[in-house]
């Protein structure tokens, strides 16, 4: 069975056929889905999705791209619903320097905020991070703590940064780009983690692995990025599979 650590089933994508592809993801051996927020209105939408499939949890926080959103009134309404039984994450937070949509003092102040949340509730976070390798780096150093846990998504940076995240007890994501031809340094990167450190992922429905590249993502794709982690590490697929989903398991409901 797969557990699916990432994904945005709440996205306008699958409007025409959601409740088709939730089905076919049970059906296919898909066990469980983190379904990540991303502003204000999608903590709402994927809470809903949360309450509808019993299969289905949520990550609720605020992605960097829209932390303008955020103010005191709305920062304690999102404190709120991480309180809903099904909400098992803070995220996606962090810092993106990619698209620049808003200033980076803006989003280190509320990534900060809500990795104190995280802590003050005890749930783990989903850490995005592109183009802001060492800014990211220094803010998770600074709110390291035991009681702080997660997971980077999508890793975009090399070995010695993902040792980096490895030595403060932090997961790292995989998806659909490790299957890339191109992606050289990701490879790289999941030759020397430890298969008890990664999580699968696929960011649906963006970034969809090889062979459907280009086309929208869904978890059914999941066993494409178990492949490719396994040839790269000289294992079956099934392994990863297995370890990948106990090591979200761990993560998520505490090994339950």
């Amino acid at each position: 069975m797969i557990f699916e650590s990432h994904a945005h089933y709440d996205d306008t994508a699958f409007d025409a056929d959601r409740e088709e592809i939730l089905n076919q993801c049970r059906e296919q051996g898909i066990e469980t889905i983190i379904n990540v927020s991303a502003s204000l209105d999608s903590v709402k939408s994927t809470l809903a999705l949360a309450e509808k499939y019993p299969f289905i949890y949520g990550a609720v926080g605020i992605h960097p791209d829209e932390t303008g959103e955020l103010s005191e009134e709305a920062f304690a309404w999102l404190c709120g619903q991480c309180r809903h039984p099904k909400a098992v994450a803070v995220g996606e937070i962090g810092l993106d320097y990619y698209w620049d949509k808003e200033k980076h003092e803006l989003q280190k102040y509320w990534f900060r905020r809500q990795m104190e949340l995280a802590k003050e509730l005890g749930l783990p976070i989903i850490v995005h991070s592109r183009e802001a390798a060492a800014d990211t780096l220094e803010a998770v150093r600074a709110a390291h703590s035991p009681k702080l846990r997660g997971v980077i998504h999508c890793f975009s940076y090399g070995p010695e940064l993902a040792g980096e995240y490895l030595d403060m007890g932090y997961y790292i994501g995989i998806g659909g780009v490790v299957t890339f031809k191109n992606a050289k340094k990701l490879k790289e990167v999941v030759k020397m983690l430890p298969l008890e450190r990664i999580l699968l992922e696929t960011d649906c429905p963006y970034l969809a692995p090889e062979p459907n590249r280009g086309k929208r993502n869904t978890s059914l794709n999941l066993p494409y990025i178990a492949e490719a982690i396994g040839q790269l590490k000289g294992i079956e697929t099934k392994e990863v599979i297995r370890v990948t989903n106990e090591n979200a398991k761990t993560l998520y409901f505490g090994g339950r």
